[in-house]
């Protein structure tokens, strides 16, 4: 009886072992200078011109050119009805160094 459950504490351990490349590639591609990217797009149908909708997307991309954004945004003119009013990017990147303030104060709460 303990060798299966040896073995299924193996298989969840493996299965714990196979999710931790996905965080690491995501980890990488950070430090390759990769950030965590939103793009709002302002699109309109042809048939409603007036009613303007929104689409927001994050992805992870590299500043200041955002290759996969602009990959996004042909694909959406190519294959989309859909017309593009507008776009807004911001970009801020998830790994950055720590900050430290010094307290004026130091005191107690009741």
């Amino acid at each position: 009886m303990e060798t299966c459950g040896l073995r299924h504490r193996r298989s969840e351990l493996e299965a714990t072992v196979s999710a931790i490349p996905i965080l690491t590639s995501d980890f990488e591609a950070q430090l390759r200078g990769k950030r965590l990217t939103t793009a709002e797009v302002l699109f309109y149908m042809p048939d409603h011109p007036a009613l303007l909708q929104s689409f927001l997307w994050q992805t992870l991309d590299v500043a200041p050119d955002f290759p996969r954004i602009q990959a996004f945004l042909e694909f959406w003119r190519r294959e989309i009805d859909a017309v593009i009013h507008s776009v807004a990017i911001s970009a801020c990147p998830q790994i950055a160094a720590g900050r430290a303030r010094t307290a004026r104060y130091i005191g107690n709460l009741n």
